[in-house]
């Protein structure tokens, strides 16, 4: 419930293998991204070590949104981040699926990244929701879930680029860009 005079923030939760690559790279990106709206932005491994540093590839992507990524720490997904987060983005299908299996109320709300950005581009523009615009965009591509066809295994994954160059990690990096401006365009029309 809103406390009268406080404005309530929204939390978006990015989540991948162990907190090092692609998820902190997510996290960093959509900082710069959603900075003028009411919106923390977070990252966990389903698999990660507390306390790791970033991966040094995706520190220099993360490093390229203008933020320092050296005080970055990595964390493992505990059940209360899913609870806390009002959109949780995952890496894979198989994350996901670990997020529902932690916090089973936060199914309707958890999405795989590349999922929610095809969902985002094909909802129908919000029409005087309430609530705040990334509440009202994420009920928004809930309800595009049901009209769009099912997408091949494959498409909803983002390709782990552990173990490949900065190239492969800049790729990455795009492909998660390419995907949160979906997301952006639709929490736009909500708010």
């Amino acid at each position: 419930m809103p406390t009268r005079g406080v404005q309530m923030v929204d939390g978006v939760l990015f989540v991948c293998h162990a907190n090092l690559c692609r998820s902190p790279m997510a996290e960093f990106l959509a900082r710069r991204l959603l900075r003028d709206l009411p919106v923390t932005v977070t990252s966990a491994g389903t698999d990660a070590v507390d306390g790791g540093t970033m991966h040094p590839y995706a520190g220099a992507v993360a490093a390229r949104t203008g933020a320092d990524p050296a005080a970055f720490r990595t964390r493992r997904l505990r059940p209360e981040h899913l609870t806390r987060a009002t959109l949780v983005l995952t890496a894979t299908r198989r994350q996901r699926s670990v997020c529902t299996a932690l916090a089973p109320a936060a199914l309707h709300r958890t999405f795989t990244l590349r999922q929610f950005a095809r969902l985002a581009a094909a909802a129908e523009a919000p029409a005087g929701g309430s609530g705040s615009p990334l509440r009202v965009a994420v009920a928004a591509a809930a309800r595009a879930r049901g009209r769009l066809q099912p997408a091949t295994l494959d498409a909803d994954d983002l390709g782990d680029p552990i173990g490949g160059s900065p190239a492969d990690f800049r790729r990455c990096a795009e492909e998660i860009e390419r995907s949160i401006r979906p997301v952006l365009a639709l929490i736009g029309t909500a708010g």
